[in-house]
């Protein structure tokens, strides 16, 4: 038994809980497609504390409005589609996939693919594998997420703050507008700025390194090998990049002539543009010319045809395409793998941390020194180099007549110049047939320099010692020449400020040694075998 005091209270809890629940119950239910937050949830159910008479429409709330529609198409976007026009392995939304490429598929990489998730409610994209189906499948779901956080945007008003826009690139013909617009570097208010979408598609008016091939109807492309060795025939090929790939095949002899990647009408029928989006075709060829404008000028196809028999199924195909420059040879390797004898050290720079090796196309250029002439003038010598040739011990000089009106400053920088010459390499390859990606692979050019420290005195480069350390590499029977490391060592002396007399001549110098590191060869030979024979246990008997 209670106090009689609380039944009255309690009755008009009892009719708070009862108003509050009809009215819930009048509000329409919220879909998949609508936002459910708490935040929006509250707002409903707020005004049924206070007594409204039956039928009158509820007044907006502060959350009413339209929903701000998603920027990003989740269902056509792939974050791991990384290769265009090729399947990229484990990548279920990528659409240059197909039921074959699906069965080797291990998982999903990117199981869902969603936009901005700080909204309440928003589409996803969802990738799954069936593989009990056969071939395997791949499922793809579009469904609504709910963000289950109570800081989430229901609604917004500024469509420009869904997207990052790119601004305007300056050029010869906006410069002065966008000048216009800055005040030290920094833009002005937001009502003066335009901005434009710069569009990714490739100048029309050559081809540039990396981009693909074109074709009267599409890209050129030649078979390689996907996530295993069997072929797949939608490799493409992009300018100045050369490739050499090997796939196999697997085929019904039944069937032959009706695989297109066997016939010679597959590689031979597409006709390759000249210049991207240009309609002037040009000859197929996997042996490609162009020239300095990016222009592609004649194709060349070779084929090797040949009968295939039940024995060499399945078949193994080789594929390549390769580059040449017009009016240039290709240039000849210095050595295969190892330095030949009397062939110039291949060498390059890195213009930035990541990118290849970049050479000039004259090999007896790229690592150089002075070179002596009988007038032994260092200014009548400028610009005059002789390759460092692998193998030859290299000596030579020159005079440089400094008179009182040049500075110190001035003569240190002549006489570098002359010594380093113009695009002094960074690397030197190891191997004679080095290639240019396999930057980890080519020996740094460590630079020292030493100079004495007196006061008073100008320290004026005076020589520079190249000295390269290689070793025999490989087998006895025909060891390859490896360049293990390089040092370039910068000589400076001391020269006073003042002279008494009107010029003095200075002798600069530069030398090259190579010094053989190898360490001593010992032939070596395997183990000699052991016979592991065993008596039978009773051989001895009776006599044990």
């Amino acid at each position: 038994m209670g106090s009689p005091g609380l039944r009255p209270l309690l009755l008009v809890l009892l009719d708070c809980c009862a108003s509050v629940s009809a009215q819930a119950a009048a509000t329409p239910p919220v879909t998949t497609e609508g936002f459910n937050s708490t935040e929006a949830a509250w707002m409903t159910l707020r005004p049924a504390l206070s007594p409204r008479p039956p039928g009158t429409p509820k007044a907006p709330g502060p959350f009413s409005g339209p929903r701000p529609t998603p920027v990003t198409d989740v269902a056509a976007l792939c974050v791991c589609d990384l290769s265009p026009a090729q399947c990229d392995v484990n990548c279920c939304c990528d659409p240059d996939c197909s039921p074959v490429d699906f069965s080797v598929f291990s998982a999903c990489s990117v199981p869902s693919v969603t936009g901005d998730s700080q909204f309440c409610s928003q589409k996803a994209a969802i990738y799954s594998l069936n593989f009990t189906a056969n071939p395997p499948q791949r499922i793809f779901k579009l469904v609504d997420q709910i963000n289950p956080s109570i800081f989430c945007i229901h609604i917004t008003n500024y469509k420009p703050a869904l997207s990052f826009i790119n601004p305007e690139v300056p050029d010869e013909n906006n410069f002065d507008k966008l000048m216009e617009t800055s005040d030290g570097f920094s833009l002005n208010s937001e009502s003066e700025i335009s901005f434009t979408i710069q569009s990714d598609a490739p100048d029309t008016a050559k081809y540039e390194y990396g981009v693909r091939l074109q074709t009267s109807d599409s890209f050129l492309r030649f078979p390689s090998p996907l996530t295993s060795s069997l072929c797949t025939d939608d490799n493409p090929a992009a300018f100045l990049v050369n490739q050499a790939v090997k796939c196999t095949r697997r085929i019904n002899l039944a069937q032959c002539e009706e695989i297109e990647a066997l016939g010679m009408a597959y590689y031979s029928s597409p006709k390759i543009l000249r210049v991207p989006g240009l309609r002037t075709k040009a000859e197929v060829k996997y042996s490609l010319t162009y020239t300095d404008a990016g222009e592609i000028t004649k194709a060349d196809l070779s084929l090797l045809l040949g009968t295939v028999s039940s024995a060499m199924l399945p078949l193994e195909q080789k594929f390549e395409i390769r580059f040449i420059q017009q009016n240039t040879k290709p240039v000849p390797l210095s050595g295969n793998p190892g330095y030949v004898v009397g062939l110039p050290l291949a060498a390059g720079f890195q213009p930035q941390k990541g990118s290849g090796i970049i050479q000039t196309m004259n090999r007896y250029g790229q690592l150089t020194i002075l070179r002596s002439t009988a007038e032994k003038d260092c200014l009548a010598l400028e610009g005059i180099r002789t390759p460092v040739l692998f193998g030859y011990d290299m000596q030579s000089g020159c005079k440089l007549r400094l008179t009182k009106a040049i500075t110190c400053q001035l003569a240190v920088q002549k006489v570098k110049s002359l010594l380093k010459g113009h695009g002094f390499p960074d690397y030197v390859a190891p191997f004679g047939n080095s290639r240019a990606q396999d930057v980890l692979d080519w020996v740094p050019i460590h630079f020292i320099t030493q100079a004495p420290h007196m006061k008073d005195s100008c320290q004026l480069p005076v020589a520079l010692v190249i000295e390269v350390k290689w070793t025999k590499y490989g087998s006895l029977l025909n060891p390859q020449a490896k360049i293990v490391n390089v040092t370039a060592n910068l000589i400076a002396s001391s020269f006073p400020e003042t002279n008494s007399g009107n010029e003095r001549t200075v002798l600069i110098s530069t030398a090259v040694t190579f010094v053989d590191v190898s360490a001593p060869a010992e032939a070596g030979f395997r183990a000699r075998p052991t016979i592991n024979a065993k008596l039978p246990f009773n051989f001895f008997f009776p006599f044990v």
